[in-house]
């Protein structure tokens, strides 16, 4: 079957890649057309959009580049229309994909969701839209499936994706490339251009108050190191590139901006205090849309505060001090162990990937 995959970021790359690797399990004929990354070319896709032209942050943002963002939503239309795939499948990034599947609704492209929109947490009212221009939805947290209930929309409880991540990792070289014996303090400080500008400065300001430790950055891979270099004054402080989980691994606690990775450092068993800080007008904006209590997915899964989140004014050098050096502490640090060991079990348990590829290709049987 021809697979047309939309993913619109980093995280999405590596999800998708691992259902396309799946998908050939289960169809030997499987040909994929996709927007997305790395490792989705690394399955066999032919890329038609990299994610890292397609990833804007914020209304602010967005609005800026609402030009490129609409060129893109109408070559999107025009390649599927010319390519006519047996099946869409969007992957999170709901800003474009649900313009994308409400299109494919048109012409009776069969469409596939993997990684709900997060209208639980703002936009409600898009559910039923969803319900609409979405064949069949597959969700990966454990809450999702009773929130759509109360729409009478059936959809696919999976698993989270990020264990099949991590148990794949697990089977592979993990060595990391430092040589330092000092304990390391992982830095995540997310993807997107904008957010590393605003957020890294204020985690690496806690290198003068712990001279025992490393500090390493994960970069991220649409980013080139020269640009983390703007921000580095301590030649001590070391970037890795396509090893957060190597990094992850070694850590003895994390500051992490919020989004995929808080998940990814808890189910590596890492301490983590969670960072973000927004652009004025969009963190007002967002604050009074959505509606959950929490950022983190750690937390938001857990329905508890389990991991610190310093959020906009609150993320700052003396904050971000007291909340890192509870992390060292015996007791938070346990407390905060315990409650990641709950955390994987609501998860649902390894193989996301695999049963979201069978499930989609019974339903295309």
């Amino acid at each position: 079957m021809n697979y047309y995959i939309i993913a619109g970021e980093a995280s999405g790359d590596l999800h998708a890649s691992n259902l396309m690797k799946e998908l050939k399990n289960s169809d030997a004929k499987a040909q994929f057309r996709c927007w997305g990354g790395d490792l989705m070319k690394e399955q066999g896709a032919t890329i038609v959009k990299h994610y890292r032209d397609l990833a804007f942050m914020g209304f602010t943002e967005v609005l800026m580049n609402l030009r490129t963002i609409f060129k893109n939503i109408d070559l999107c239309k025009k390649d599927i229309s010319q390519n006519k795939p047996d099946v869409l499948i969007l992957v999170d990034y709901p800003g474009f994909n649900l313009r994308i599947a409400e299109y494919a609704k048109t012409t009776g492209i069969k469409t596939f969701y993997y990684i709900s929109p997060q209208v639980w947490a703002w936009k409600e009212s898009r559910v039923h839209k969803i319900k609409r221009i979405v064949d069949k939805m597959f969700v990966i947290l454990p809450f999702e499936k009773e929130f759509y209930q109360r729409y009478n929309y059936q959809v696919d409880f999976v698993g989270h994706p990020l264990l099949d991540a991590v148990q794949q990792f697990s089977l592979q070289d993990n060595s990391l490339s430092l040589n330092s014996s000092k304990p390391i303090v992982a830095l995540l400080p997310g993807s997107r251009k904008q957010e590393i500008a605003t957020i890294l400065p204020l985690m690496l300001s806690m290198q003068k108050h712990y001279p025992d430790f490393q500090f390493v950055i994960a970069g991220a891979p649409s980013q080139h190191k020269e640009f983390y270099q703007t921000f580095i004054r301590n030649a001590d402080v070391k970037i890795v590139f396509n090893q957060t989980y190597q990094l992850l691994q070694k850590a003895e606690a994390a500051l992490v901006t919020s989004g995929t990775a808080t998940l990814e450092a808890a189910l590596f068993g890492v301490p983590e205090v969670v960072c973000y800080k927004g652009g004025a007008i969009s963190y007002c904006i967002a604050k009074k849309l959505v509606k959950v209590k929490y950022i983190s997915l750690v937390n938001l899964i857990m329905d508890k505060e389990i991991v610190k989140e310093l959020i906009q004014n609150e993320l700052n050098e003396t904050n971000l001090k007291i909340e890192l050096d509870k992390l060292f502490n015996s007791n938070s640090r346990k407390n905060m162990l315990n409650n990641y060991a709950e955390l994987k079990t609501k998860l649902g348990g390894p193989g996301a990937s695999k049963k979201t590829a069978g499930l989609m290709f019974s339903y295309l049987k």
